[in-house]
């Protein structure tokens, strides 16, 4: 199997296990927020020493924008990534909606802001609501971004913790994040999510705000990217 069929593979697998183990907590735990941070943090760490040898386990479009501006993987690459995380992010969303509602259970309502990271502009697209959130997003998404690009820099040697500061870097954002906007940090996951909300409850809240759990991590994981730079840029950089 050809090398880049592999990673694409290997982060729509990523993606789907993370938005159906995490998302699949927040919905029936009524979006408890240590129980979802913990579910997002331990899922990304499975993943990561799962998939990681296979594709970097990026799993999350915020991530692989980072790492093509930190110039660790080229454009087609790139823009590979993105379209197996969204595949794998839809699946993952389509199969936890759907098997709850198999259940006869309903994930949306009052959980599906902790599934879909929109809850703070639920009720108007007021000025202050969409800064506060493009500030939250944008922040939450710098902070992870950021880590992921120092602990996994080849001079960083952190060997196999990695992983785990990664994991550990995002349940921290959660346990920030949730009560503010539910916490996107990362859009495939959250188109995922809106998508499903549509398809098994007709719900179109989130689908009309995704735009903006799309735009702002990305801003942040941009961002992430270039103060990294900034601090390597004496390093030999090669891009794959």
């Amino acid at each position: 199997m050809n090398n880049l069929v592999k990673k694409m593979i290997a982060e729509a697998i990523g993606t789907f296990v993370l938005v159906f183990i995490s998302c699949g907590v927040a919905a029936f735990s009524g979006g408890n927020l240590v129980s979802t941070s913990l579910a997002f943090g331990l899922s990304l760490i499975a993943m990561a020493y799962s998939i990681g040898r296979i594709s970097g386990c990026h799993i999350n479009p915020a991530v692989s924008l980072g790492c093509l501006i930190a110039k660790r993987m080229n454009g087609k690459e790139f823009g590979l990534y993105i379209l197996s995380q969204i595949v794998g992010g839809i699946l993952g969303g389509i199969a936890i909606f759907g098997i709850a509602a198999m259940s006869g259970l309903n994930p949306v309502g009052d959980a599906c802001n902790y599934l879909v990271g929109y809850n703070s502009v639920t009720t108007s697209y007021t000025f202050g609501n969409v800064v506060g959130t493009l500030l939250t997003e944008v922040i939450l998404t710098f902070i992870f971004v950021y880590v992921i690009l120092n602990v996994t820099d080849e001079n960083a040697k952190m060997g196999n913790l990695a992983g785990v500061i990664i994991g550990l870097t995002l349940t921290a954002v959660h346990l920030i994040g949730i009560n503010l906007t539910g916490t996107s940090v990362n859009p495939a996951r959250s188109i995922g999510t809106a998508l499903a909300a549509l398809i098994f409850d007709g719900s179109t809240t989130a689908l009309s705000q995704v735009c903006m759990f799309i735009l702002f991590p990305l801003i942040g994981g941009a961002l992430a990217a270039v103060v990294y730079l900034s601090f390597n840029q004496e390093k030999k950089i090669i891009v794959k």
